[in-house]
C-alpha cells in the first residue's frame, strides 16, 4: 500500500495573492506588467469576450467586407479595474472590422418515423461574421 499514491507535485507557477490573475496570466491576457484590457459584449443573442486584436465569429451583422462595426452593448470592461454594467457600461464601445462573410459548417437535419415510410433530410449552414476587433473604448 505504500507505493500506490504519489506525492502531490510542486506547482508550475508560484501562488500569487490573487488566484484570478494566475489565470488571466494564462489566457495571455497579461502583458508589459499589467493586465490588458478586455471587453464582453452582446450580439446576435450571444455573449463574447475579447481584447484588442482578436478575431471572433458572430453571428450575421449587415455590412460587408473591410467595414467597420461599432457594438454598443457592452456588458463588461475589465483589465487593471473592473466595470461592470447595469446592464450595458455607459459610454462604453467596441470598435472591429469586418474580416470575411460566410457559412458554416453544413449540419444535416435528418428526420425520421419508424415503420412510416417517413424520412426527411434537410442540410443547414449558419451564416456568420468574423471580426477582428481594433480598439475598445471606455
Amino acid at each position: 500500500m505504500a507505493g500506490l499514491y504519489k506525492e502531490p507535485s510542486a506547482p508550475i507557477l508560484p501562488p500569487l495573492d490573487n488566484p484570478r490573475r494566475i489565470l488571466l496570466v494564462r489566457r495571455g491576457s497579461y502583458e508589459e506588467g499589467r493586465l490588458r484590457m478586455y471587453a464582453v459584449f452582446k450580439t446576435g443573442g450571444k455573449q463574447y469576450r475579447v481584447a484588442a486584436g482578436d478575431k471572433v465569429r458572430v453571428e450575421k451583422l449587415p455590412g460587408s467586407v473591410g467595414d467597420a462595426v461599432v457594438l454598443d452593448q457592452v456588458l463588461l470592461l475589465g483589465g487593471d479595474t473592473l466595470k461592470l454594467g447595469t446592464p450595458v457600461v455607459a459610454g462604453a464601445k467596441v470598435e472591429a472590422k469586418i474580416v470575411s462573410q460566410g457559412l458554416g459548417k453544413k449540419l444535416v437535419v435528418f428526420k425520421f418515423r419508424r415503420r412510416k415510410n417517413y424520412r426527411r433530410k434537410n442540410g443547414h449552414r449558419q451564416p456568420f461574421t468574423a471580426l477582428e476587433i481594433t480598439n475598445i473604448v471606455a
